[in-house]
């Protein structure tokens, strides 16, 4: 006898039991730039200083959804005359099922923003070409070595006053 199903639910397999992590929507949260010193900002025939700070954050959803929220800020000025801010708060809905709870958070904080990166790399690069400068492409994040760096800093005992 020929099976109906084309192997989805229902075509008399048990569920699996493999570890998924699946993407259910990605967006934009909240995106700013300023271009405080427009116009004259944009004649600046200077190299400037770029300063990039990202962190990741998870909120829980359901009982297996998650968002994770990655937060990218840059800042680009010269001779202290900022030309440039943005902040991009880029995030996804993830369905995380079948892993393990001690590898849980790692997964959250590597896997899922190294997924969302691409796409908040190119809206940054964007919004910055708009404002009227060259686009900031940033460099790949090694988001294994920002979670050890962050996990460090958990577990490092406060300064003494």
């Amino acid at each position: 006898m020929a099976s109906s199903s084309n192997g989805g639910p229902g075509g008399g397999q048990p569920p699996s039991t493999a570890p998924q992590l699946m993407v259910l929507a990605q967006y934009v949260k909240d995106l700013s730039f300023e271009n405080p010193n427009a116009p004259g900002a944009l004649t600046q025939n200077q190299q400037p200083q770029i300063n990039v700070a990202v962190n990741v954050a998870a909120n829980p959803g359901s009982e297996n959804d998650i968002e994770i929220v990655l937060r990218i800020e840059g800042k680009a000025e010269v001779a202290g005359t900022v030309l440039f801010n943005v902040e991009l708060e880029f995030a996804g809905m993830f369905r995380i099922v079948n892993v393990p709870q001690e590898q849980m958070h790692p997964l959250m904080m590597i896997e899922c923003p190294r997924l969302l990166f691409p796409f908040a790399r190119e809206i940054i690069a964007n919004a910055v070409r708009n404002g009227g400068f060259p686009p900031l492409l940033l460099d790949p994040i090694d988001f294994v070595a920002l979670y050890q760096q962050r996990m460090a800093q958990a577990q490092a005992p406060p300064a003494a006053p």
